[in-house]
């Protein structure tokens, strides 16, 4: 199955210390290129602590049209996962909330001035 850039999928994450894996929904960042060349995806996790709004984080304002169950944000944290990785995709940000997200991705990783 192909993926878009923007569209949150839900994905098994291993968490960071390596001590298990669950299910989360995550937002895929890496583009149509980068998939036809690679096995996999570019991925920032998405979480539901809307109360830690780190650097890189985003809230995402249509979290319901998504498929969300509880208001979210785009975090900074970013992964590349293989493709099996992904059980479904839940739906696609809006254009307001990609652009915002990318602003602040660019703003954590300096390519921003």
């Amino acid at each position: 199955m192909k993926y878009k850039q923007g569209e949150v999928v839900l994905v098994k994450v291993i968490f960071s210390e390596g001590s298990g894996v669950k299910k989360r929904p995550a937002l895929i960042i890496s583009d149509k290129y980068y998939h036809n060349h690679r096995p996999e995806v570019i991925i920032s996790a998405i979480t539901s602590n809307i109360n830690r709004l780190l650097a890189g984080d985003t809230k995402i304002q249509d979290w319901q049209k998504v498929g969300l169950k509880y208001p979210s944000l785009v975090t900074g944290i970013i992964q590349t996962i293989k493709t099996n990785m992904i059980e479904r995709k839940l739906g696609k940000l809006s254009e307001r909330d990609f652009l915002e997200m990318q602003i602040n991705l660019k703003k954590s990783l300096g390519f921003l001035g």
